[in-house]
Order: structure tokens, then sequence, then C-alpha cells
């Protein structure tokens, strides 16, 4: 046989014991809003006492202090429809407790032998809680507006930084058309090139519009897509082609890799048909697997025995491309057979 509570009155001692026990403020109220019992945290926290608390109204509690409206609509129109409400909010300036957000949980109980009916109303105290929500909030809001700063410097200076190179080019190029030394007139013609060169990559970089990582494919095409239309005239018959995975690298790696992949690609357009070809093509190609990757700018023109390219004689450009070869921490790799094929190794170690 299952233990009773031999009388009421052990069975109100219980249930004031399991009131008292609850850490939270809890509270019990007949169907006219009185109390009937008080949780001991109920007191402790909002500096009342009994004798004041048992049989009052719960809105002349404290002088006055329950008497919010968010409550009285908790109590006098959710809760005799619904008969359960929880995590009702209440914000309220409590007299000697300060402000406080409460949560509040109300049941109300309805009896098999009684018309009576009783509501228990438990409080959560979630201000310390609200104030980290707010300050991480406050914290947000500020973060976001400092990236929004961020971006709105970083544009200005990708604007400066495009109408600076514009300039240094239109420069060289004026210098190139006044100077009556032929070689002197190559040598600023070559450096108005790698000027529009650095100034393409820059571009595409921003219009990628990723400051972090940018998707290799995506960039490399639209790179190759200027290079192709400043570079290679109406009735010239070659194709650059691109062929990507979708993999992503950061920024900075791209910049090094754009440079590399112009160096190349102007290289190839310039030596490698020195005759028109209806099949001539330029293809880059990047290929990854994890952190390693091969970039190599190819194509099936005379190759470098018959060439007069930089790159296959050495030169400026290849230190140039050395040099960003090294940069990415790879090795570079060239071969000359059916044309001429320059490959970027990095094994991602």
């Amino acid at each position: 046989m299952p233990t009773t509570i031999p009388g009421i009155e052990d069975a109100q001692t219980l249930a004031q014991a399991i009131v008292d026990t609850i850490h939270e403020p809890l509270i019990v109220l007949d169907g006219g809003l009185r109390v009937l019992a008080a949780s001991r945290a109920f007191y402790e926290i909002f500096k009342v006492d009994s004798e004041h608390t048992m049989g009052c109204l719960l809105y002349d509690l404290g002088d006055g202090q329950w008497n919010i409206p968010a409550l009285r609509l908790l109590l006098e129109t959710i809760i005799p429809e619904k008969t359960a409400m929880d995590r009702f909010e209440v914000d309220h300036d409590f007299p000697g407790v300060g402000r406080r957000t409460m949560l509040l949980n109300a049941r109300k109980v309805i009896y098999e032998t009684s018309a009576n009916s009783t509501i228990l109303l438990a409080f959560t105290d979630v201000t310390a809680r609200r104030l980290i929500e707010r300050e991480k909030a406050d914290l947000l809001k500020k973060a976001e507006d400092l990236l929004r700063q961020k971006q709105m410097l970083l544009e200005e200076m990708q604007h400066r930084v495009a109408n600076s190179l514009q300039i240094i080019a239109s420069i060289l190029l004026l210098k190139a058309r006044a100077v009556t030394s032929e070689e002197t007139r190559h040598h600023l013609k070559d450096a108005h090139q790698r000027v529009l060169s650095v100034a393409e990559v820059q571009s595409q970089l921003h219009a990628s519009g990723g400051v972090d990582r940018i998707e290799v494919g995506v960039y490399l095409t639209k790179l190759c897509s200027s290079l192709a239309a400043s570079m290679i005239g109406e009735g010239q018959p070659l194709a650059l082609r691109v062929e990507a995975d979708h993999s992503r690298i950061g920024s900075d790696k791209a910049v090094s890799m754009g440079l590399i992949v112009t160096e190349l690609v102007i290289n190839a357009i310039k030596y490698a048909f020195p005759e028109p070809r209806a099949d001539a093509v330029v293809l880059v190609r990047f290929d990854s697997t994890g952190d390693a990757w091969t970039l190599t700018v190819s194509d099936n023109g005379v190759g470098a025995a018959k060439t007069a390219a930089p790159l296959a004689h050495g030169g400026l450009g290849t230190a140039i491309v050395e040099a960003l070869v090294k940069q990415l921490d790879a090795r570079m790799e060239v071969r000359s057979a059916a044309g001429m094929a320059v490959s970027i190794h990095h094994s991602g170690v």
C-alpha cells in the first residue's frame, strides 16, 4: 500500500516545506488572488515578511509593488483562459530591490472535490541575463559598425590605389613616347604594362568581393577575361581559357597568384604565337588537394627554343615570377615541348 498523509494539517506542512525548498520565489494564490503561501526565497528576494504577506491581496503587497499592469494581464486575462503560462516577462522597478526583469510561470490548479481554485506563481530573476544579452547586443552592434567602417576605409583605399596606379601608368606611357632611346622606350613600356597588370589584379581582387578568402576559379576567370579583352585583338585567333576547381585561398595569396598569372599570360600572348594560328590557346589551370595546389599556365605555341620570351631566357619577367613563387612558398617548373608550360607547385606543408 502506498503511504498517505494522515491529515490536512500534515498535507499543508508538507506543501509548505516543498515551497520553502524551492530556490526561486514562489507564491500560492487563492481564486481572489490573495496569498495562501509563499516561499522563503520570495520573502528574501523581495524583502517582505510573512505578517504583511499571508492573506493579503497580491496587488497590495509591499505598498503596491506588485500592482503591475503586465502582471494583472497575466492573472486576470490570460490565466483564466489558458490555465497556464510560461516565461511571461515582467520588467519592473521594485521598491527596496531595484529594477528587475522577471520571468513568470503560472499554473491554475482546479480541484475535483471543490469549486475553489488556486494559482501557483513562480518567478525567475533574469535581470543579469538580460543585462548580459544587452551588453552582447551592444558589442555586436559596435563590431558591425567597426566592420562597416573598415569596409568603407578598405573601399576608399582600393579606390585610391587604383587611381594612383592609373596615374603612374599614364606617366610611364607619356615618358615612353617622349624619349628618343628605343631601349629606354622599351623599358618604360614594359614598366607601364606591369603597372597595368598590378592594377588589373587589384581590380579583380576587389571585384571578387572578399577581403579574407576568395574562390580561385571565379577570381582567375574574371582576371583572364579582363586580360583577354585588353591584350587580344579582335581579329587575333587566340583563346584564353581557365580551368579551376572551387577551392578558396586567402586574399594575400590571391594577389601573388594573380600577378603570376598576369605575367605568364601576357608573356604567352606576346611571344608564343609569332604567326597567327587558328587553334592558338593559352590555358590557365588550378588544381588543389587539401592545402596543396598547382597553378599552370600553358600554351600550344612555338615553345622556348623558338621564342624571344623573357621568361624562357631569363630577365625581369623571370625575376618577378620567381620572387612571387618564393613568396607563396612554392616551386616553379618550366616545360617546353609542343608549346610552353609553367607550373607553380605548393605542397601544402
